[in-house]
């Protein structure tokens, strides 16, 4: 019986041994998680950096971006209703000038939009005066539209110069309070500029981005502008064709 009682006694022990290891055990996981740096999303990431650059420059570089991509959006949006089935208007055309003369060919360019059709109802126009008139008027009114096609694209070029340059301006401003702090404290210490110089470098680095955004949708408006040009030079001279054949 005593024993037994010994056998049970030691078999407790070892139980509240084992517990007190696994709650141990717990504890330094706990603490270990407790530890580790929480993993942040990027857009908070870009939200803080953002903060820790300051809203001097940073705000300045966050309107470039913001009217920039206004812009942009603006050209692209309008570019788009701007392009036109070049094919099926000149043979749209060609049938009305056919069937009902020159009067249901300008009816045909009313009813479609774009400036091809706008340039080859003002050739149509002249088309009475001869097809010099016709081929001057489409040269003049091509220029007009390829004026409203590149309409305000310089202002996203100035944004995309302008970005950097202020995001440089802020890294040598961060840089001269730096070397302020370290004049006035008499002593390199890097906690004193360390600060600094990071905030210097966070002006530059989002300067670069929103630069980088800008060129991308510009680089994109310029190419849809040389299509929609080319278009109308080719129209042009196919619209010069046919009225040259029909006054025959």
């Amino acid at each position: 019986m005593f024993v037994g009682q010994i056998s049970f006694a030691s078999f407790n022990q070892e139980q509240e041994s084992e517990a007190v290891e696994v709650t141990e055990s717990m504890q330094e996981v706990e603490q270990s998680v407790a530890e580790e740096p929480q993993s942040i999303g990027f857009t908070q990431e870009l939200k803080n950096r953002f903060i820790e650059g300051g809203p001097g420059f940073m705000g300045i570089v966050l309107a470039c971006l913001i009217l920039g991509l206004a812009i942009a959006i603006e050209r692209i949006i309008y570019l788009n209703f701007a392009t036109t089935n070049t094919d099926k208007l000149i043979s749209d055309v060609e049938g009305a000038l056919k069937s009902g003369g020159v009067n249901a060919a300008k009816d045909v360019c009313k009813d479609t939009p774009g400036p091809v059709a706008s340039i080859f109802y003002q050739g149509l126009d002249r088309a009475g005066e001869g097809v010099e008139s016709a081929e001057k008027a489409v040269v003049a009114y091509g220029g007009v539209q390829m004026g409203q096609l590149e309409k305000n694209v310089s202002w996203i070029s100035l944004f995309i110069a302008l970005a950097p340059m202020l995001g440089f301006m802020g890294t040598v401003i961060g840089m001269i309070q730096a070397f302020d702090k370290i004049q006035a404290a008499g002593d390199m210490q890097p906690s004193l500029v360390a600060g600094g110089i990071k905030v210097a470098l966070l002006t530059t680095v989002f300067g670069l981005i929103v630069a980088i955004i800008l060129q991308i949708f510009y680089n994109y408006i310029v190419s849809k502008i040389d299509s929609i040009v080319n278009d109308m030079e080719d129209a042009s001279i196919t619209l010069i064709d046919i009225l040259v054949s029909h006054k025959k």
